[in-house]
């Protein structure tokens, strides 16, 4: 079993929930997905499964698009409506105009802090580990790109968005970061990731409809990676971790080469019309050993 999985990701679990429950239906342990989802947001979670876990790194996964509401006026300790409030601030009369103003200050580049309640690890731990003990720790900022951070809708004290961002964005941080610059405070109330890179939620599916026939082939799920077709002599060179020689350059970084029935046997690093094997399936993979 082989292949890649979009899955709609229903509210109450966590994302590591989902995978249990895909190896369950599909009867494999390995099964892994391509960021986190938190147990609040629903939409798109891309996973692999079987062999397909390799390949992972290579899929187009960025930018991730996510459509959510903020609540103004209360912060919590994990930034979104789970965590408990910690502090309430009356909600500016024109909240519209002030978040108008706040927005392109937490667009393009910017230095984003990861909440305290997330995965990110420090020395080894996951920050939440430190917070649910009460641990006093330093978290320390990093880059992220804010291609597109867009007010649909404003009411009283919710605002709904479009984000359009690179991975590794915390869109609870940028909820925070909203509410603290408008000085009233805010944290996420719902969140549904619609976009992860060239895949869209309306190509996933239900976790009750997961079955082998949903499985997406990686000769689908890797593009608009370059293809590349192999010949006999050429794919035994390549399962020997060898190099090859492609007829003529090929554009881009990275391929995916093709067994003689067209099936994804390896990704291999581009330097001109040369192909270097980085990730390869061993044979037995595609015979159905594995």
């Amino acid at each position: 079993m082989l292949g890649v999985l979009l899955v709609n990701k229903p509210d109450g679990v966590t994302s590591h929930d989902v995978v249990q429950q895909v190896r369950r239906k599909l009867g494999t342990r390995r099964v892994g997905h391509a960021g986190t989802l938190d147990p609040i947001a629903t939409g798109l979670l891309v996973l692999a499964v079987g062999p397909a876990t390799r390949f992972l790194q290579y899929l187009p996964l960025e930018p991730k698009e996510y459509d959510c509401t903020f609540r103004f006026g209360q912060s919590t300790n994990t930034y979104d409506s789970e965590g408990e409030c910690r502090l309430e601030r009356p909600v500016p009369q024109d909240l519209a105009g002030e978040i108008a103003s706040v927005l392109p200050r937490l667009t393009g580049m910017i230095q984003q802090t990861p909440p305290l309640y997330s995965a990110v690890k420090k020395a080894g731990k996951p920050l939440y580990a430190y917070a649910r003990k009460g641990e006093d720790v330093e978290v320390e900022s990093r880059k992220v790109f804010i291609e597109a951070f867009e007010m649909l809708t404003c009411r009283e004290y919710e605002a709904e968005f479009h984000i359009v961002c690179s991975g590794g964005t915390y869109v609870r941080s940028l909820a925070n970061d909203v509410g603290e610059a408008i000085g009233c405070g805010a944290h996420v109330n719902e969140l549904q990731r619609t976009r992860v890179g060239r895949f869209d939620i309306d190509e996933s599916i239900e976790l009750a409809e997961v079955s082998p026939e949903s499985l997406i082939p990686l000769s689908q799920a890797l593009l608009p990676m370059p293809m590349v077709q192999l010949n006999l002599g050429q794919l035994e060179r390549i399962r020997n971790g060898q190099w090859i020689r492609a007829a003529e350059a090929v554009a881009g970084d990275h391929a995916a080469l093709l067994d003689l029935s067209g099936q994804v046997v390896s990704v291999a690093r581009i330097e001109g019309n040369l192909l270097h094997p980085q990730c390869v399936l061993p044979s037995e993979v595609l015979h159905g050993a594995l």
